[in-house]
């Protein structure tokens, strides 16, 4: 009888000791959850505090926008529109995904459906090692080596036959890579980010999902197109949305090739800025507070896209992964 309530006794102790950790180790992890969710709120309430003075002035048609001009002279005031960011923004982004999206999710497919067992973990290794390189290393490979062969092999060709009927391909006033010189080279960057994440959430659609097609006598293509991704779409359409994400807010590659011209072009191998390098390229330097405060407002609507379609994104694989229910949403 004693040793029954000896090893009770001990069990007792266990068991508080054991909660007592639990307990602490939540309290930590709860703790590192929230400083991340202090972060994100303080970079929004910095922003929008710094930004109080062009929301004041401009409003929301600051947005729509087209002069922008921040040195104030005798002649003509300064004029602040963000359009030809949002412009630029929203065109590169459009084109690394047009690009990138179908390419990255069918490298996904092959690697997780096709491609043989000997050579997927070094094949997406490579991929992933694509998401590692710095984006300045971008840039640089993107003014030294793809800028002059894209000139060569691809504007001139383009201007001189599909440019003389349509204006969006006319040729450029200004040399460089240009707006869609920008945009392909942001299509490298996100692939990775499409390509591990369509690869990631294929390898969670169930077997049976391919085994009941191979059963009744399906073809190889027939069950990853009619059985496997349609299972892990939503998925996939996140990886893509994760995808632009990055595409919208990148900065270095962005500001090294795009040209950084305020000036509205018809044509997308003209110079342009996105609202990335816009903010990089002359809040360092600015004429004065609105100038600034016009800046940090073009931050501001770039950070509330970006987390707004981040989370949407996140929300998408999410469910993929879930299960059933969530690749049908």
């Amino acid at each position: 009888m004693a040793a029954e309530v000896g090893q009770l006794s001990l069990r007792e102790r266990i068991s508080r000791r054991t909660q007592h950790g639990d307990a602490i180790f939540w309290g930590v992890t709860l703790f590192f959850a929230l400083v991340v969710v202090g972060l994100v709120a303080a970079i929004g309430v910095v922003t929008y505090a710094g930004s109080i003075e062009a929301r004041a002035q401009f409003g929301l048609g600051f947005l729509g926008g087209q002069d922008w001009s921040p040195v104030d002279t005798e002649v003509a005031p300064a004029t602040f529109g963000a359009w030809p960011a949002v412009y630029g923004t929203l065109t590169t982004s459009l084109i690394a995904v047009l690009l990138a999206g179908p390419i990255g999710a069918g490298i996904g497919i092959f690697l997780s459906e096709l491609c043989p067992q000997r050579l997927r973990a070094p094949l997406s290794f490579l991929v992933e090692l694509l998401a590692a390189i710095p984006s300045v290393i971008y840039g640089l490979w993107g003014v030294a080596v793809f800028v002059p062969f894209y000139t060569q092999f691809i504007v001139t060709p383009v201007t001189s036959t599909l440019g003389q009927v349509v204006p969006a391909f006319a040729e450029p006033a200004s040399s460089g890579g240009g707006i869609m010189g920008t945009g392909i080279v942001l299509a490298l960057m996100i692939l990775p980010t499409v390509a591990s994440i369509t690869r990631d959430v294929l390898a969670v659609v169930p077997n049976t999902q391919r085994e009941v097609m191979l059963a009744l006598g399906a073809t190889r293509w027939e069950v990853i197109w009619q059985a496997v991704v349609p299972y892990a779409r939503a998925g996939i359409i996140g990886g893509v949305m994760l995808g632009l994400g990055r595409a919208l807010g990148e900065t270095m590659a962005a500001t090294m090739i795009i040209g950084n011209s305020t000036r509205l072009a018809p044509s997308l191998f003209d110079s342009g800025v996105t609202a990335a390098s816009l903010v990089a390229s002359e809040l360092p330097n600015n004429n004065g507070p609105l100038h600034s405060s016009a800046l940090i407002y073009i931050a501001l609507v770039l950070f509330g896209i970006t987390l707004l379609l981040n989370l949407s994104a996140r929300l998408l694989v999410w469910q993929t992964a879930r299960g059933p229910a969530g690749a049908r949403a």
